[in-house]
């Protein structure tokens, strides 16, 4: 008799996707332009977030929803404002700005 343990599938959900895009973010950084690899990498892990958010978890769901979408968006958030801060020293002055208060 076989058990039941291990036949079914796990689920993946978007997770391919998502290690696709953040593939192609890091190939881009080390091929073409970091702040473009930056950006699409951060972009990944930020859709990453929006697909945990509406409830497709899968390989995803680490721990609860909430901190699972929490730390990918903010994680998302700070690749891609790190990427537009790589070149731009007026973005860097202002961002600056707004922490010198």
């Amino acid at each position: 008799m076989l058990s039941d343990q291990g036949t079914e599938r796990e689920s993946w959900g978007p997770y391919p996707l998502i290690l696709a895009g953040a593939v192609v973010g890091v190939l881009v950084i080390f091929f073409v332009d970091p702040r473009w690899g930056g950006f699409a990498l951060g972009a990944a892990v930020m859709v990453g977030a929006a697909l945990r958010f509406a409830g497709y978890g899968g390989q995803l769901s680490v721990r609860s929803k909430r901190i699972d979408v929490t730390t990918l968006a903010v994680f998302g958030f700070v690749m891609v404002l790190t990427s537009l801060l790589l070149d731009s020293n007026e973005l860097k002055a202002f961002i600056l700005s707004l922490f010198a208060r």
